[in-house]
């Protein structure tokens, strides 16, 4: 055989060769792309209570809000102005909406098998609730008092719930 053919066919085999190789990654690159990857199981547990410790964070702010709206309704009185009654008319429902973000998130804590963090939620949740039955716009027999103590007892419940929850993220964190 001539060493030109030799060549030519040397040259041609590996061309085809780094074809085929450039091929194969190329679609090995694109299956890889479109296959999503499995989370792990403790990590889907880390989202799942960072979205509890979101929504929660949401209503406390939301009840912080009406709260502070309240207590001035109730320190100025009927000299209160009407602006703020339609604030606070918005402050409650949104309150209100977004109470099923803690029902969401008592149901995510009992399917996690979370029973201590679900009961501290739900205590949580009922203590905001009393303490809108209790404190409204045109009470005048409460104390601001009787209020600080209720919003004292919430913030404590709120706490507690955070403080269970930081452990239990942090074991798992840790595991």
């Amino acid at each position: 055989m001539d060493s030109t053919i030799i060549w030519q066919l040397l040259d041609t085999s590996i061309k085809v060769g780094v074809g085929a190789l450039i091929a194969s990654l190329f679609a090995i690159i694109l299956m890889n792309k479109r296959q999503p990857k499995p989370v792990k199981a403790e990590q889907r547990r880390l989202d799942i209570l960072e979205s509890i410790s979101g929504d929660v964070g949401h209503v406390s702010h939301i009840f912080a809000k009406y709260s502070a709206l309240v207590v001035e309704s109730i320190r100025f009185g009927n000299r209160w102005p009407a602006n703020r009654k339609e604030e606070l008319d918005a402050v409650s429902q949104k309150l209100v909406d977004e109470f099923k973000k803690l029902s969401d998130a008592e149901s995510k804590l009992l399917m996690l098998g979370e029973k201590t963090l679900e009961k501290n939620l739900r205590l949580y949740g009922s203590k905001v609730a009393h303490f809108r039955r209790q404190v409204y716009v045109g009470r005048t027999d409460i104390s601001e008092d009787d209020i600080l103590a209720m919003k004292r007892d919430i913030n404590n419940l709120r706490e507690q719930f955070y403080d269970f929850l930081s452990k239990k993220y942090d074991r798992l964190l840790t595991a």
